[in-house]
């Protein structure tokens, strides 16, 4: 964990610059494994590497046919969708600013990038490739690609947006209407209780009772990986970051727009046996919600990466 350091300076110089300025090269404070140092050259070999069709068993897809760049590197399905046609289980997370990440996946079952990045490869119904398959198409080490494909990873971020810009001393950056969202934010409305920082995730796992159908849990999300029975129905939290382009919302995309989050967390979530205790109503009225939602518009930036 000799990352989290450097983390937290990332983050305070984050916060102090308004995250508003993507670096033209390589992020000096972005956390890297010792094991993986951070190249240019391992970069590039992983940004062809993510829009490489070879990775698929059958040559139909990539890393970004469900990590769209234009989409925030999501991909506005419901579910991702894996070779054959084969419909996944969750929607796809964005990838913007993971490179600050301490877990990975809706349910966190990856702690690295490098972890994160070979998975999909090797699931079946997403891209299908066997570690064999992979090196003979790519000449190169399953390791290797991984490397590189978290080495591209962690390039992808996403800044200079209005929120950014008015952090940074920008006061009309925002209208009176986003300005109130912010406001809603951080009091009334409590989301920075999970979704803090300039990456606006705590990077840790709620149950808001999305996947509960008054029965069970359609999906049982974390507790899949600890076993642990407060885990039942948590999912990680998600940036907000470039929300306006990652829609639907949820891990299983059922809400699909803005307004329908703003109303599903303003009645409290789902109620279930293992609701997190931060979930509660918030009687937000109509112009609240809708200045919430502005505020959430507000957090569209700029996409870099590769650089």
């Amino acid at each position: 964990m000799n990352w989290l350091p450097a983390l937290a300076l990332a983050l305070a110089l984050g916060t102090a610059a308004g995250f508003g300025r993507p670096p033209l090269g390589l992020d000096l404070y972005l956390p890297v494994p010792p094991s993986n140092p951070l190249t240019r050259e391992k970069v590039a070999l992983g940004r062809r590497l993510f829009f490489d069709t070879r990775l698929s068993r059958d040559g139909t897809l990539s890393c970004a046919s469900c990590h769209d760049p234009k989409r925030s590197f999501a991909d506005g399905r419901v579910v991702a969708t894996g070779i054959g046609n084969a419909a996944g289980t969750r929607n796809s997370p964005a990838l913007v600013n993971r490179g600050y990440g301490a877990a990975f996946f809706w349910d966190g079952r990856a702690s690295s990038l490098e972890e994160l990045a070979l998975e999909p490869v090797f699931n079946p119904i997403e891209l299908g490739s066997t570690e064999a398959e992979l090196e003979r198409r790519t000449g190169l080490r399953a390791a290797d690609v991984g490397a590189a494909l978290a080495s591209y990873l962690r390039t992808i971020r996403s800044g200079d947006s209005p929120f950014d810009r008015y952090t940074a001393g920008h006061t009309r950056a925002l209208n009176a209407r986003a300005k109130r969202g912010l406001e809603v934010l951080r009091e009334k409305g409590g989301c920075t209780s999970c979704h803090a920082g300039p990456t606006f995730t705590d990077e840790r796992f709620h149950n808001t009772g999305v996947s509960w159908n008054g029965a069970g849990f359609e999906d049982e999300g974390r507790f899949a990986v600890t076993q642990v029975q407060r885990d039942r129905g948590a999912f990680k939290t998600p940036t907000l970051r470039d929300l306006t382009r990652t829609a639907p919302y949820m891990h299983d995309g059922s809400l699909p727009t803005l307004a329908a989050v703003v109303d599903f967390y303003a009645d409290g979530g789902r109620p279930n046996p293992n609701l997190d205790p931060l979930m509660r109503p918030r009687p937000l009225t109509p112009d609240e919600k809708r200045a919430l939602v502005a505020f959430l518009e507000s957090l569209t930036g700029r996409v870099r990466e590769g650089r």
